[in-house]
């Protein structure tokens, strides 16, 4: 199997994990709230997260140095960036806090201009506009006209989590830490936080198995296996854009299986946001000048 095929064979694994992540969170965040689930999917990608670390022989690294730089990315990721997502998907419908989640790359377009320097192109602009014409769309529920939000908090939250993980992004530009090892030592600061939040909050309460296997998967997959095949896609491939591309492959998969699976009705208004939203981060990606081709 050539290093190519390889590479889009794990970028098809990360999206295919990623589209289950919005029923596992409805599934999850049914039995318990936004935050015990928090902690027992940080606790289990922190020990994946460890092990992988140690098996490429890092830790050494990953216990010496980083932690300046571990110390507030920690916060940001896992701790407040997915206290807010899980916060959205427990107060909106699956498909719609997963469409507007889907806005984080544009919120980086626009983020970059201050933060990094960047310069937005009349493509972003538009872009920018069709996009979060769909996020206006899914937010009112198709009454286009009428600002009266179904949940005004679970949409700001939605968004909030967008600016949150695409600040992350932006901030983390110049970090030079190896990605398995940063992900280990941000779960590693990030833990114990959310330890005395739950110990300050709801506490250490038993849901059965079926909590704890709901926690385990996100934990499992959405943090910890799919980050790994999405690097190991993105280190293989010869063209970043081919794999991805692939990302717009999660939505419409991820709403079929909250309809099957949790029976949640897919509105008119999610697909036609939806759409738009897709269709601005198509055309961003459109204007991207193809990287060259390695060379082996």
């Amino acid at each position: 199997m050539t290093q190519e095929r390889q590479a889009m064979l794990c970028g098809l694994g990360a999206v295919a994990l990623w589209s289950t992540v919005a029923t596992a969170f409805k599934i999850a965040l049914s039995i318990m709230s936004p935050i015990e689930l928090m902690w027992i999917a940080a606790l289990v990608s922190w020990a994946l997260m460890g092990v992988l670390v140690s098996r490429q022989g890092l830790l050494g690294q990953a216990v010496r140095q980083g932690w300046r730089t571990a110390a507030w990315a920690g916060l940001m990721n896992p701790v407040a960036y997915y206290l807010v997502l899980f916060a959205a998907y427990d107060r909106l419908p699956g498909q719609e806090a997963m469409a507007l989640n889907y806005t984080w790359a544009l919120a980086m377009a626009f983020l970059a201009v201050p933060i990094l320097g960047h310069r937005l192109t009349r493509l972003d602009i538009v872009a920018g506009l069709i996009a979060y014409a769909g996020v206006w769309v899914i937010a009112t529920r198709g009454a286009v006209f009428d600002v009266a939000f179904t949940d005004p908090l679970g949409v700001g939250l939605a968004l909030a989590s967008t600016l949150l993980w695409a600040l992350y992004w932006l901030l983390n530009a110049r970090d030079h830490r190896p990605p398995l090892v940063a992900q280990w030592q941000n779960f590693s600061i990030g833990l114990p936080v959310l330890t005395v939040f739950v110990v300050l909050g709801p506490g250490f309460e038993w849901y059965g198995w079926a909590g704890v296997g709901a926690g385990v998967y996100v934990g499992l997959f959405e943090m910890g296996v799919a980050f790994v095949l999405w690097q190991l896609a993105v280190q293989r491939i010869s063209r970043t854009a081919k794999v991805a591309n692939l990302i717009f492959l999660s939505p419409p998969v991820s709403l079929l299986l909250l309809f099957f699976i949790i029976g949640e009705p897919i509105l008119p208004s999610t697909l036609i946001g939806l759409l738009l939203i897709l269709g601005g981060l198509g055309l961003q990606q459109h204007q991207k000048a193809p990287e060259p081709a390695s060379q082996s």
